[in-house]
């Protein structure tokens, strides 16, 4: 592990002595050939990205469209210690990790470890959240823990999804993709100004192809996609001090049901099939999926944006937000045409959100106040089938209230030294109610098996609540002695509170109990700087944290009458003890030449578990605790990830119109990737390499574009997700990224 530590360190000094050393640099520097500035609001203010304290990827939609990025989930080929992956079996849930803190399970009860963002407002649960990558701005990856900021305290990082603002003057664009697996995209974006004031805009997106394989046992497609987006927006400046945004989106998913992808050959002889796209499931011939349950998911927000200008010195900002999704969905966890082990599963999720801010820019200090509150209902119930005969039902209703205040203010000690201070003060309290109940028949009445019959008494319902409080403070402290270099160190700590198990087994007590909160104290040092010329931007962080009460998340298998035989599941939640995570990241930006350009990044992370105590006994039959630690492994971390993206453009003129065709590849590595905390060579995601190209064809005048993209183009097999259940039946299930992929794009602008 150090020897890999001290290959990309060394990697890394070399690459920057290369770059700081080019003579082409110096010479062909001219301030038309520097870089664009890049301006984030990763402070909730806008300010260059390399005047930022904080370790912060940031992509514009137009270079995002450039890589040919089809969801959010392409951020994790681009950004270092980062993993965006879509949940296992479904189609748009988000399974989030950031240097090496995230959380793998969507059901309500569980709360994630990365903040996901919507135009500044937090979206409390992860369905829905694979954004398809349309009318945006930027997309923002903040690493470390983040709440002296932002409304939400989160403990991982933060991802913000912003969108374009509406333009003074009519717009309107066309977009359309075609490409194999018979795709077929279409995207319809406009906006108007209705006075000098007042202006109104929206996006409507539709996106579709078939399956990456077929179901072979229903005939349905598997893998597909059929979503319909829609965002639209008002604007209303009345006068130079106010400023006011209404704004909604819509999203609706109807593909098909996602299954995985056998493993291991079944008991009866069924044999892992040839093509990892294919799957057997036989969950829709399940009585309980004709009884109103429908694979879809729809997602729905709307927020009011107020922004006040009391002066040159106060700004006054208020967010408001509602939003709710609804998924069903169909979860075959052994992929075998029989009744053996399926799941039916309903979410239900809404939420309301109000943050009050008031920042403060003067000569030499910089402030924010702020005050957040979220008021939000998780829901899910679902059954498990078991052996064709007997129902293990869970319904699980979480309500959450949150809330928060927080400040970071800035001083300015001398012309060249910063420091920052912040803290933030959370209160959560969840009420939790979970009913577990074991039926003889095919599904549940909850499901439409009216004719099912009870067990008595195995699990009792459980009602809980339970209030989680911290005090969270940030400092760091900057040093920039030119304009062009900016170097720092900082201390943060996050928090995330506890809850309890939704599929737990409420008749031990420890399970009714819940889980603890977890904690983390994160330290960073880093550099960011603008090389002579202004051709060349590099970025570089070193961070180290002391992570706590880590919350794992599992499913177990229960014998409740002790026959041998599965008739039962279970959740168990553990709060690991301690872990420490040591990492480093590197990002450069080249603008080599007036056409040769180039986007690095390397993340290598070194996450373990130091403290991991279970119950045991010693040699004379005594309880006591036994550290277990170094037999568990981070998930979702692998331990180096890289990528780098090479551009050239030219000059070419296409039926008749002036303009400039750019040539560009991305290559990106990540490293060994443990599926779960237990290491298991069948599941676990040997390293691997992706390789995506795109050629693209931009008018002079801005109207015209064209691109064929090609992704994953060495057709690489991998894992992002998987089931483990080798007892029922060898049900080791293995979900995978999407397969080698072309897709030609054209799109029109009218202004």
């Amino acid at each position: 592990m150090l020897k890999s530590m001290y290959g990309l360190v060394a990697a890394a000094a070399a690459l920057l002595l290369v770059l700081v050393g080019e003579p082409a640099v110096a010479q062909d520097g001219a301030s038309d050939g520097a870089l664009e500035e890049v301006v984030v609001t990763a402070r909730r203010r806008e300010e260059s990205l390399k005047d930022v304290p904080v370790a912060v990827s940031a992509f514009s939609g137009d270079y995002l469209d450039s890589l040919g990025a089809v969801d959010i989930t392409a951020l994790t080929q681009t950004t270092p210690n980062t993993t965006l992956e879509v949940s296992r079996a479904t189609n748009t849930t988000l399974t989030a990790y950031i240097r090496g803190v995230g959380q793998q399970d969507p059901l309500a009860g569980f709360e994630g470890g990365v903040g996901i963002y919507l135009d500044d407002v937090y979206l409390a649960r992860p369905q829905g959240t694979v954004f398809d990558i349309y009318d945006v701005e930027r997309i923002e990856v903040l690493r470390g823990p983040q709440g002296t900021l932002y409304g939400r305290n989160t403990i991982g990082g933060a991802i913000k999804y912003v969108t374009r603002r509406l333009s003074d003057s009519p717009e309107f664009e066309v977009r359309a993709a075609v490409g194999d697996y018979s795709q077929a995209d279409l995207m319809l974006k406009g906006s108007a100004p209705l006075s000098d004031t007042f202006r109104i805009g929206g996006t409507v997106a539709t996106f579709n192809r078939d399956g990456f394989g077929d179901n072979l046992f229903t005939g349905e497609e598997n893998a597909d996609k059929e979503t319909l987006g829609v965002r639209l927006s008002a604007e209303w400046e009345p006068n130079d001090a106010w400023f006011i945004r209404l704004f909604g989106d819509y999203t609706e998913d109807r593909s098909s049901p996602r299954h995985g992808h056998r493993l291991l050959v079944s008991a009866g002889g069924d044999p892992v099939l040839d093509d990892v796209f294919d799957t057997r499931a036989g969950i829709s011939t399940l009585p309980s999926s004709n009884a109103g349950l429908d694979p879809q998911v729809d997602q729905q927000g709307i927020g009011l944006q107020v922004e006040w200008n009391l002066n040159d010195n106060w700004l006054l900002k208020s967010i408001t937000s509602s939003r709710s999704d609804d998924s069903e969905s169909l979860i075959d966890f052994d992929n075998l045409p029989a009744n053996t082990f399926d799941a039916p599963v309903i979410y239900e999720n809404e939420q309301f959100s109000q943050e009050f801010q008031a920042s403060f820019v003067g000569d030499r200090t910089t402030g924010l106040f702020g005050v957040y509150y979220l008021d939000a209902n998780a829901f899910n119930a679902f059954d498990v089938v078991i052996f064709n005969v007997q129902t293990a039902f869970t319904l699980g209703d979480y309500d959450t209230n949150a809330w928060a205040v927080y400040g970071d203010f800035t001083y300015d000690l001398s012309d060249t030294l910063t420091l920052s201070l912040g803290g933030r003060y959370t209160e959560d309290e969840r009420d939790a109610t979970v009913i577990r109940q074991t039926y003889l028949g095919l599904g549940s009445p909850y499901f439409g098996n009216d004719d099912a019959i009870p067990f008595p008494g195995v699990v009792p319902p459980f009602n809980g609540n339970r209030t989680d409080s911290d005090f969270t403070p940030r400092a760091s402290l900057s040093w920039a002695p030119t304009d062009d270099h900016t170097f720092y160190a900082s201390y943060n700590e996050g928090f995330k509170g506890g809850g309890f198990d939704p599929r737990g087994d409420y008749s031990v007590a420890e399970v009714r109990a819940g889980f603890e909160p977890e904690e983390v104290q994160a330290f960073e040092i880093g550099a960011k700087s603008v090389w002579p010329g202004g051709r060349i931007q590099t970025n570089f962080a070193f961070f180290f944290s002391d992570y706590k009460n880590v919350q794992v998340p599992g499913s177990i298998i229960l014998d409740n009458d002790n026959d041998g035989e599965p008739d039962g599941f279970a959740g168990t939640t553990t709060n690991a003890g301690e872990a420490e995570i040591m990492g480093a990241e590197f990002e450069m930006v080249g603008q080599f030449t007036d056409r040769f350009s180039s986007v690095l990044a390397l993340g290598w992370i070194d996450a373990d578990y130091t403290e991991w105590l279970v119950g045991g006994t010693d040699t004379d039959g005594n309880p006591i605790f036994i550290d277990i630690s170094d037999q568990r492994e981070f998930q979702n971390t692998p331990e180096i990830t890289a990528s780098v993206n090479l551009r050239y453009e030219f000059p070419l003129t296409l039926f008749g119109q002036a303009g400039d065709l750019a040539l560009s590849t991305n290559v990106s590595y990540r490293d060994d990737t443990f599926q779960f905390e237990i290491p298991d060579p069948l599941v676990d995601q040997e390293a691997y390499t992706l390789v995506d190209a795109s050629m693209g064809w931009n008018s002079e005048s801005g109207r015209y574009s064209l691109a064929l993209h090609g992704r994953n183009l060495s057709d690489r097999r991998y894992i992002v997700a998987n089931y483990n259940f080798p007892t029922v039946d060898s049900s080791v299930i293995g979900f995978y990224g999407a397969p080698r992929t072309w897709t030609l794009t054209g799109t029109m602008r009218f202004f």
